[in-house]
């Protein structure tokens, strides 16, 4: 079965990410491609380390040549954030990258970029979705698409150094520990550090197509390597990416893992005053409000968006938007493309070290200093698919909760049931759409309101 999730289709290898089933989507996309007269422009095709990804992008660049789509390949797996700004450099119709991210690696996946280099609208995704078995007539090139590889790696950094300032990051020299986690953007960062004259150590920088046993995902649970080399090395800061580079993970001197609302926080507050970034700022509904302290403090437009970086791209396409970020690790600036780039963050992270001449945990303290302490709770609940929608569909149709004495002064239903306390304080409930599961976000500047308000949910489930 094919179906396409937040960020494109993603399935488990032989079982439904077969040849055949690889062949139908890129049939599908060739004709979303055609149909809107794109075929005179080059597609771009990438791929991460997993197992037999280089061999569903060629078998994808056959597809399209027999559109009359030319491609553009990589030579090699290639971070995310990369093939996305290639359509711009190159100027090109879209990108087709073969990723499944930060799943396990037993999964591939299929992700459209369309030709503003950030991730595929509803609009698009549901064009692709009814193109599924369709099949695409041959376009005006008769079925003689031509394709050629490339490797967009140094054309890549001149570019992406422009969003930071070098200066600052050579004169400090700080010395990085690098998690690359087996994926695509390993020797990406490490070279580039190197030659801004940091001191660096790349882990697990090989490809391993089991990505070491589990998930290519930046989380504190999978960090416990980069953790323990930080301290024994005496490093300024530990990052990380995930299997396609286009999130981040960020550990301190101490060995302390940071979360994503950690690190949107501190490099936004950076932007603002330090960099002097002028726009709006754009956060995801489960993502921490640390940024509305912050956003109100300097008299910056907010906006909140359902969950998925396609709708904080939308509004990144609209308007000059410091940082875009949302609580799962995606995160781009104003002025680069409308898609994740891990990579970037990372950079802006080593940058904001070098720059403000504290240690991250320092440079933390000090926001908490500023704005107080946040607390946040997350977890994925297993619910049976009919419990599931029947728990979200109550939670929406309540127009008010009270918990701990305290009521909701608002509330949004776009996407799950989210809650907002007279206090502050905040409750998201949203289903997922793949997996028979629940995840429940809490934050609230009052421990003992957080607890009372995860205590609440579960008594619901």
């Amino acid at each position: 079965m094919i179906k396409f999730g937040t960020d494109g289709w993603r399935a488990i290898i032989s079982e439904d990410f077969t040849f055949e089933n690889v062949r139908i989507v890129a049939a599908a996309i060739a004709k979303y491609l055609v149909d809107h007269k794109f075929e005179k422009k080059p597609l771009i095709i990438g791929f991460d380390p997993r197992f037999l990804a280089d061999k569903f992008a060629q078998e994808i660049a056959r597809v399209m040549a027999d559109a009359g789509i030319s491609s553009f390949i990589v030579e090699y797996d290639t971070p995310t954030p990369v093939v996305a700004w290639e359509v711009k450099d190159k100027e090109a119709c879209g990108a087709v990258m073969l990723t499944a991210s930060h799943n396990p690696p037993e999964y591939c996946g299929i992700k459209f970029i369309p030709d503003y280099a950030g991730p595929a609208n509803a609009g698009i995704t549901r064009e692709i979705e009814e193109n599924l078995g369709v099949g695409v007539s041959r376009a005006s090139g008769g079925g003689k698409g031509t394709i050629e590889s490339f490797d967009p790696k140094h054309r890549y950094f001149p570019y992406i150094t422009k969003f930071i300032d070098p200066d600052k990051i050579k004169k400090a020299r700080p010395k990085v520990v690098i998690d690359a986690m087996h994926g695509a953007g390993r020797g990406y960062l490490d070279e580039l550090l190197q030659k801004l004259g940091c001191t660096t150590r790349e882990l697990n920088g090989e490809r391993d197509v089991l990505f070491g046993g589990h998930n290519p995902e930046p989380s504190d649970e999978l960090l416990g390597e980069l953790k323990k080399k930080v301290v024994a090395e005496g490093a300024d800061m530990g990052v990380a990416m995930d299997g396609d580079a286009d999130r981040f993970g960020l550990v301190d001197e101490k060995g302390k893992f940071y979360s994503p609302n950690q690190v949107i926080t501190m490099v936004f507050k950076y932007l603002v005053e330090t960099r002097k970034f002028k726009g709006s700022v754009v956060r995801s509904i489960g993502t921490t409000h640390m940024i509305d302290a912050i956003a109100a403090k300097h008299k910056i437009k907010l906006h909140e968006t359902p969950v998925g970086f396609k709708y904080i791209a939308e509004i990144m396409m609209k308007e000059p938007v410091i940082i875009g970020g949302e609580e799962s690790g995606g995160f781009s600036i104003k002025g680069h493309i409308p898609e994740k780039d891990g990579l970037l963050a990372n950079l802006l992270l080593v940058e904001m070290f070098s720059s403000l001449g504290k240690p991250i945990s320092k440079i933390w303290e000090d926001i908490v200093a500023e704005i107080g302490q946040y607390y946040q709770f997350a977890q994925k609940i297993k619910l049976p698919e009919e419990k599931k929608l029947s728990l979200i569909k109550d939670l929406q149709a309540k127009k008010e909760l009270i918990v701990a004495g305290i009521k909701t002064s608002g509330t949004r239903s776009d996407d799950g049931a989210k809650f907002y306390f007279g206090d502050g304080s905040w409750l998201l409930v949203r289903p997922s759409g793949t997996e028979p599961l629940v995840r429940v976000y809490v934050e609230s500047k009052d421990k003992k309101m957080l607890d009372k308000i995860v205590e609440f949910v579960k008594s619901l489930i």
